[in-house]
């Protein structure tokens, strides 16, 4: 038989029982990826990583959701780098999308970190009507003054903006309905965003569903909006600013980005927050 430890991370906040869970697995050095697949299917979180020996300066991880492996993700990578961290301030990992690196800080509140995700590339424009057909969220709700647009910094992501907080509350989105229109496009899953927040210092409030319900927290499509959101007068170019997820599945969830804007041209996409630690264990396994 073998054991697997892993730790259980709260990712995106400091506090205990809020932000996006993640389960981290220490060695999958013996598992095969049906094993993987199957360990991320049992915990049943968005995602599930595991670390890949040796581990060194560069190491390399696998990140798995419910359904399939990704290339990349945001709560996993900064949740799996906080715990390799040790005495280090900075760590990097080896994705499928390349190496991205995460720098940590001590501060008043606890751990904080913040990755540099790749430069972002701008896809497709998406129609305001196909998308209202798509997700149920009549015209009206849908913003006209910036595009519903695909953004990748290592997974494409729709940025679909909503004219107001109550819209972002009322979304009733049927991920089968969804996940058709998606297959057809450049993007991988929607980002719902407004400008009117609950928080007073969040500069959006987001949500996002996919396979198992709702994320509480989507570090890479918030690299993705960052991008979006400089590149379209959203926000500052340099200045970061505070998404809000989770709020609606009592998940409350504060992720930190910005981006740079030299011309048309988007680069230093940067995604951070605190993450803490609130459980350890294992897996028996054959």
């Amino acid at each position: 038989m073998r054991t697997i430890p892993y730790v259980l991370l709260d990712v995106f906040t400091p506090r205990p029982l809020t932000g996006n869970q993640l389960a981290v697995f220490l060695d999958g050095s013996t598992l095969s990826t049906e094993e993987m697949q199957a360990l991320a299917r049992e915990t049943n979180l968005s995602e599930t990583t595991f670390i890949i020996p040796p581990v060194g300066e560069t190491t390399r991880v696998r990140i798995f959701t419910v359904e399939e492996e990704l290339p990349f993700a945001g709560h996993p990578t900064l949740g799996t780098a906080f715990v390799l961290r040790g005495e280090r301030t900075e760590v990097a990992l080896e994705l499928q999308v390349g190496r991205i690196p995460v720098r940590f800080e001590s501060r008043s509140e606890g751990t904080y970190g913040e990755m540099r995700q790749r430069d972002p590339v701008f896809g497709t424009i998406h129609d305001v009507t196909e998308i209202s057909r798509v997700t149920g969220i009549p015209l009206p709700h849908l913003r006209t003054d910036v595009p519903i647009q695909t953004v990748s910094t290592g997974l494409p992501m729709c940025v679909v903006p909503l004219t107001s907080l109550a819209a972002l509350q009322g979304l009733r989105l049927s991920w089968a309905s969804a996940r058709a229109y998606l297959e057809k496009t450049d993007a991988r899953f929607f980002y719902f965003v407004t400008r009117e927040t609950v928080n007073a210092d969040a500069h959006l409030q987001a949500r996002q569903i996919f396979y198992n319900g709702e994320d509480p927290a989507t570090g890479s499509a918030a690299g993705c909006t960052a991008a979006w959101m400089v590149r379209h007068d959203v926000a500052p170019s340099g200045q970061r600013v505070m998404i809000d997820q989770g709020l609606e599945m009592r998940r409350p969830s504060r992720i930190h980005v910005r981006a740079t804007l030299s011309g048309d041209v988007v680069t230093d996409v940067y995604v951070g927050g605190f993450v803490v630690e609130v459980a350890r264990g294992s897996y028996t396994l054959p």
